[in-house]
């Protein structure tokens, strides 16, 4: 289980990328492909080819944190493969860090305000 902070901004490319960079070249990928700045806090997920691989990469204020998770069974849930990368609420991003099917994952958009008193 992973806690994204809920105003974190998060960021998943796209795009499959090569599993064997680190946080300094995930870092420059996100930089030149994606347009979004690593050492903002932003946290940014890449996928792996296979989709069972997923690594999060955000700063947190004195460097960068490279998380690395394999499913055993099965795979991620990801968006359609396309250029440039998707925003997703931070309580998607926990779901798709757990394997879960985060587009049933329904965010709390406010308390609506009755239109008349009861």
């Amino acid at each position: 289980m992973i806690t994204i902070p809920a105003g974190a901004r998060v960021l998943v490319a796209a795009r499959p990328v090569d599993f064997r960079k680190g946080a300094h070249g995930l870092a420059a990928l996100a930089s030149e492909a994606l347009d979004a700045d690593p050492f903002s806090g932003t946290v940014i997920v890449f996928r792996s080819k296979s989709g069972d691989r997923v690594k999060i990469l955000v700063w947190d204020g004195s460097g960068l944190v490279l998380i690395w998770k394999q499913l055993q069974q099965g795979g991620f849930r990801w968006p359609p493969i396309m250029d440039g990368a998707m925003t997703l609420p931070p309580v998607e991003c926990a779901a798709l860090f757990d394997g879960l099917d985060w587009t049933r994952v329904q965010t709390v958009r406010g308390i609506p305000k009755p239109s008349v008193a009861a």
